[in-house]
């Protein structure tokens, strides 16, 4: 199969995130801040108690006193290889204007208001979490998704600047999808998911992730910048990716 694949004509100024084409090929599966946004925009008085203040709205909660997750929240953390198949047990549902899988066995398990947590401690479930959490961001609950699953500091603090500046219009519907995955580092404390996109005419790309584990549950690490995702590379050959359907 001939894979055709985006070229530097893709390659964008700095402009507001929203406008990038990085933005346009996310909202297939989780429309996020771009990466490259200039932070002498933003403004600084705004958020600098916010890593402070307390959560509004749903809460995960912490760890019990017998170290148990909240919520009754129960994973199968056994399966520690990194992933050479998708898992049996996936199902795709929408959720802010894309398809967005769903296991089983890693999760999301949980609904907790607009939050979708209690991912495995595995490789795959960091691969959900990648997924799950990234795409929540182009929802109008973003807010409390931010607080509750993003991981606290200056990154998330210019991206929460970055994304309230963007008009709330409503998730962006694309026929752009997810092709697959790949699972570059992995530890029990954090790991780096590359995530494929198919987007129209047979032009594939990837962003790569980074989440962190809290003690309960994946959170999404931002960049320093504010960006939740790597810059967009393109995708010559699909060798070494988990497809998630035959492309």
């Amino acid at each position: 199969m001939r894979l055709r694949y985006a070229s530097d004509d893709d390659t964008e100024e700095e402009r507001p995130f929203w406008q990038h084409r990085r933005w346009q090929l996310s909202a297939a599966f989780l429309a996020l801040a771009l990466c490259t946004g200039t932070v002498a925009a933003l403004s600084g008085g705004r958020d600098a108690n916010s890593r402070g203040a307390a959560p509004a709205g749903p809460v995960i909660g912490a760890l019990g006193s017998d170290g148990a997750r909240p919520q009754d929240c129960r994973t199968d953390d056994s399966a520690q290889r990194l992933p050479s198949e998708t898992p049996r047990d996936i199902t795709w549902r929408p959720l802010n204007g894309a398809q967005t899988p769903v296991s089983a066995s890693a999760g999301p398990l949980k609904t907790t208001g607009p939050l979708l947590w209690c991912f495995a401690h595995t490789p795959m479930g960091a691969v959900m979490a990648a997924h799950t959490i990234s795409r929540q961001m182009s929802g109008p609950d973003w807010r409390t998704v931010s607080r509750q699953q993003l991981v606290p500091g200056l990154g998330r603090d210019y991206f929460d600047a970055m994304r309230a500046s963007m008009p709330e219009t409503g998730p962006v519907q694309t026929n752009n999808a997810l092709a697959g995955f790949l699972v570059l580092t992995y530890s029990p404390s954090t790991a780096t998911i590359r995530v494929l996109v198919r987007q129209a005419k047979a032009l594939y790309a990837s962003v790569d992730y980074i989440v962190d584990w809290n003690g309960v549950d994946w959170q999404l690490r931002p960049l320093n910048s504010g960006g939740l995702y790597s810059r967009v590379n393109p995708v010559i050959s699909l060798v070494g990716f988990v497809l998630w359907n035959e492309v």
